[in-house]
């Protein structure tokens, strides 16, 4: 999967759909959120927004684009965003998602006081409940999930606002990690199953809630713990507070966070990202190995897994492939005269390289497999004897609907063909991906045990952990509803 900007191609590869970042007690809060979305940019490139707080006063700013555009040493933005509490958030906006309505963190004025939330993932019964909320008056502004919450917070019947919002959290169903700022709090709350991300860390005496370790590490604040499945974590001026105001679930954590979403530098559930991914490639290669000379990644994503691969089967690794870090915002609509040119505009094969040579390509996944098989065309076209394709992921089957932008199941590939008709759809010699227990493997596990696997994987297996209320109600999912207007 060739990661950041493809979709404005052909649609081909997963995305993220966010990061969330929170700080609490610190004098450049509003900054220090800055830098910790620029380290979080890969979990959503459509736009950011942070909010403050700072001597009785709120302050938001939201910018569609790049942190770094937005936020820049060369832009205004920013400069107004005073206080010592702040959160920050990234989002990759789904189909018909990106309008202004829709950029987070969201605010809204209760009648406890301010109150603005930044989250990660997807709800599975939002439709669901906009309808009923929107029956008793409420009126919504955007097509986002994260509005829901922010309305069942208003209409809690609670007193204080921590508790309006678990009274507001104990009505959704679906997966979440999110940042919470009122005037004195700064609050990080996961799902009971825990399905997203979310890491605590201190600067000095500062708080700080992140997607991931990454973001701790621009910084240059500490580690402390992940946050827990079903955990709530209120920062105040008291201290921190640990609450666990949910029914326990089973903890199914999204492998693939390992395998493609989060950033390789990071630490997630104890578990190096880079690390996971060589595991992953060394398996593979013990699984599925080829006859070749060289392993070559599909940049970028593609890198630990070849590296693990090549290490594991005792073939050189080489970059056969040579990426374009510069294309995606360039050709924002690009003509058709020159769309089908998109994987080559983004990645150059290294013809000296690869001429000649038996090539094992080493990528994490296929979706639609339009990009797969350019990539391959591309490689043979540059040379190569013959093309390998191997994948570090199980085949991708169904969709996600816990924070993750996925075609519809039938478009995937995996779901409409077996291993054998999708090699000879992307034209390679050879296809393989890795299996379920040697995946599982690679996280630790002697094998995927079905009654308990410990991860989500609904996107190879169809198990979902979480109920699908508004799909099996035959609504759609309240985040890919077209924007009105």
């Amino acid at each position: 999967m060739t990661g950041e900007g493809d979709h404005l191609w052909d649609g081909d590869t997963l995305h993220e759909e966010c990061g969330v970042f929170g700080i609490f007690d610190h004098a450049d809060a509003g900054a220090l959120s800055v830098l910790g979305l620029h380290s979080l940019q890969h979990r959503g490139q459509e736009a950011a927004g942070i909010v403050t707080f700072d001597e009785g006063h709120f302050t938001a700013e939201r910018h569609a684009g790049l942190v770094g555009d937005a936020f820049g040493r060369g832009s205004q933005a920013g400069r107004n965003l005073k206080g010592r509490f702040a959160i920050g958030h990234n989002r990759y906006s789904t189909a018909g998602g990106n309008r202004a309505a829709n950029i987070q963190p969201m605010f809204a004025d209760l009648a406890g006081g301010g109150l603005a939330i930044a989250h990660n993932g997807n709800l599975t019964n939002a439709h669901t409940l906009r309808q009923e909320l929107v029956a008793q008056g409420a009126i919504f502004h955007s097509t986002s999930d994260t509005e829901t919450i922010i309305h069942l917070t208003a209409r809690s019947a609670k007193p204080r606002i921590v508790e309006k919002l678990v009274d507001a959290l104990c009505q959704v169903q679906g997966a979440y990690s999110l940042v919470a700022l009122t005037s004195k709090k700064v609050i990080g709350v996961r799902d009971p199953n825990g399905v997203r991300p979310l890491v605590m860390g201190k600067l000095d005496d500062a708080v700080i809630f992140a997607s991931e370790t990454c973001a701790l590490d621009i910084i240059g604040a500490e580690y402390v713990r992940d946050v827990a499945p079903g955990e709530m974590v209120v920062v105040d001026r008291d201290g921190i507070r640990s609450l666990f105001p949910f029914k326990p679930q089973e903890h199914r954590f999204c492998v693939f966070e390992y395998i493609y979403f989060a950033r390789p530098d990071s630490t997630l559930e104890g578990r190096n990202v880079y690390e996971a991914r060589k595991n992953i490639g060394a398996v593979l290669a013990e699984e599925s190995p080829a006859a070749a000379d060289m392993v070559i990644p599909v940049p970028d994503s593609g890198v630990p897994a070849a590296l693990g691969f090549a290490n594991a089967a005792g073939i050189p690794f080489e970059l056969g492939i040579i990426r374009n870090h510069y294309v995606g915002r360039t050709f924002i609509e690009p003509s058709d005269s020159i769309r089908h040119l998109g994987v080559r505009l983004k990645h150059n094969p290294n013809r000296a390289m690869l001429k000649g040579k038996r090539v094992v390509l080493v990528d994490d996944s296929i979706v639609r497999g339009t990009t797969s098989k350019k990539i391959v065309a591309m490689v043979r076209d540059a040379g190569a004897a013959e093309v390998h394709f191997r994948v570090s992921s199980p085949p991708t089957t169904h969709s996600c609907f816990y924070g993750v932008d996925t075609p519809n199941t039938d478009e995937l590939l995996a779901h409409k063909m077996d291993v054998e008709a999708m090699r000879r759809f992307i034209g390679a010699d050879s296809l393989a991906f890795i299996s379920m227990n040697g995946l599982y493997r690679a996280m630790g596990k002697a094998e995927r045990v079905a009654q308990a696997p410990g991860f989500c994987d609904a996107c190879f297996t169809g198990d979902y952990p979480i109920s699908l209320t508004d799909i099996s109600g035959g609504a759609r999912q309240l985040s890919l509803l077209a924007d009105v207007a």
